[in-house]
């Protein structure tokens, strides 16, 4: 299976949905998106088991969170889990985050209860792991990016948000759409879309 980045545009532009969370790790209290108007966020979905999650994903997320000033710039995990449920416990994620030094916060998607697909990664349409969503400081998504997003360019994007005027300009970063396999390679995991909602 050959990788090819996709940035999802079918949600772009559009205000980010509360997320659907059943637990949170690395913070005392429970986070919403509404209390972080005013930040940039950006948020890591990821699976533990996932390679390009541990690879790429999670190490990207690290840095970005070491990087910027908590003031300005939030990074968040979502953990995400579309297979190998029994495999990826809340119990192995806290193992996994410890294990990994993770410490940003981190929220376990909600499952749903007649789809493999947990709840959050439903609303924003993610097509897998790991995903990239970053939304801007009015609250509005501004990428969706499945699959691994070069540093320079995430810090391009940042750094253009965090400069940003209060209005957000037209245009967010898109690329081509197009169909992945679903199964994991080193660089990401994808969902069976098409199975999972039949």
């Amino acid at each position: 299976m050959s990788h090819t980045s996709f940035v999802t545009s079918a949600i772009a532009s559009d205000i980010a949905p509360p997320l659907q969370v059943a637990q949170w790790f690395n913070t005392d209290s429970p986070i919403t998106l509404n209390a972080m108007r005013g930040k940039v966020v950006v948020m890591h979905a990821f699976q533990m088991l996932c390679p390009g999650c541990v690879a790429q994903g999670l190490p990207q997320a690290l840095r970005v969170h070491r990087a910027f000033a908590r003031s300005e710039v939030v990074v968040l995990g979502l953990h995400t889990v579309f297979e190998h449920h029994d495999a990826m416990s809340p119990v192995a994620l806290k193992a996994f985050l410890h294990g990994y030094r993770v410490d940003f916060p981190v929220a376990v998607d909600l499952p749903a209860p007649d789809r493999p697909i947990p709840r959050t990664m439903q609303i924003y349409e993610l097509r897998g792991t790991p995903s990239l969503i970053v939304i801007d400081r009015q609250g509005v998504i501004r990428l969706n990016h499945f699959g691994h997003l070069d540093d320079l360019q995430l810090g391009a994007l940042l750094g253009a948000l965090l400069t940003e005027a209060v209005e957000p300009p037209a245009i967010g970063i898109t690329a081509p759409q197009g169909r992945q396999e679903p199964g994991c390679d080193d660089f990401h995991c994808a969902v069976d879309l098409a199975g999972a909602t039949s």
